[in-house]
């Protein structure tokens, strides 16, 4: 219930100060499992890219949103609880695995299931190469997949920055669904996985205009804080 009070209350604010803008939002289905597979430029995501829909959106996020201590740590578990994340420990191996599990149990409810396949935010506002784990839960649940872009939010609130910047129109693109019946089945094949991913990529790559890097977000910003590290 909470996720519908915080809705009611935020998203009001939020399309009055920032007048965002959807394209696309008869392609959500109605009912239904639904895989939502998107860019991810900032936190303010979160906001956007569900406050469209009329269905609850559930993502999966870092478990170190509901780790932190005192005041703070308080405020982000309650935060993030309400709006529909769920914790999970992105440290690979069984974490991976149960991460994965989760996924398909919120899609076998009929739930629609936000999720990144960049991993992380992007570091510079490109987009950045897919895990294959979107793969899996798309296979394995047999849910559609729509492409979910998000535009303008790395300009209004690039990773780092607590504040957003006023006079950028934040906007979402939801796509038309991806079909990938073809593959089921195959949610072992690894060669498969990647196939299904970067169609993913792909279509976001289309839909956000966004530049594509085939490499992993996680890698791009380990790199900039060595070179930073290095220079200073």
């Amino acid at each position: 219930m909470f996720y519908w009070v915080v809705k009611a209350i935020i998203w009001p604010i939020l399309r009055f100060v920032f007048r965002p803008w959807a394209e696309g939002l008869e392609n959500v289905p109605k009912e239904g499992p639904v895989i939502l597979a998107g860019n991810h430029l900032s936190f303010a995501d979160h906001f956007f890219g569900a406050g469209f829909l009329p269905r609850k959106v559930i993502s999966l996020g870092k478990a170190e949103y509901f780790t932190g201590r005192g005041l703070k740590g308080m405020v982000s578990r309650a935060f993030f609880s309400g709006v529909g994340t769920v914790p999970i420990d992105r440290s690979g191996g069984k974490a991976s695995e149960a991460a994965l599990r989760t996924g398909l149990r919120i899609l076998r409810e009929n739930q629609v299931l936000g999720i990144y396949p960049e991993g992380t935010r992007s570091p510079d506002g490109r987009l950045y190469k897919g895990k294959t784990g979107v793969a899996r839960l798309a296979l394995e649940s047999r849910a559609p997949v729509i492409p979910w872009a998000m535009v303008n939010t790395f300009e209004m609130m690039p990773p780092g920055r607590p504040l957003p910047k006023f006079g950028i129109r934040p906007g979402v693109r939801y796509g038309k669904p991806l079909d990938f019946s073809r593959y089921y089945g195959m949610e072992n094949d690894r060669l498969v996985l990647r196939a299904v991913t970067d169609e993913i990529m792909y279509a976001l790559m289309e839909l956000s205009g966004q530049e594509y890097v085939d490499k992993y977000a996680a890698a791009a910003k380990t790199e900039t804080t060595g070179a930073a590290r290095e220079n200073s």
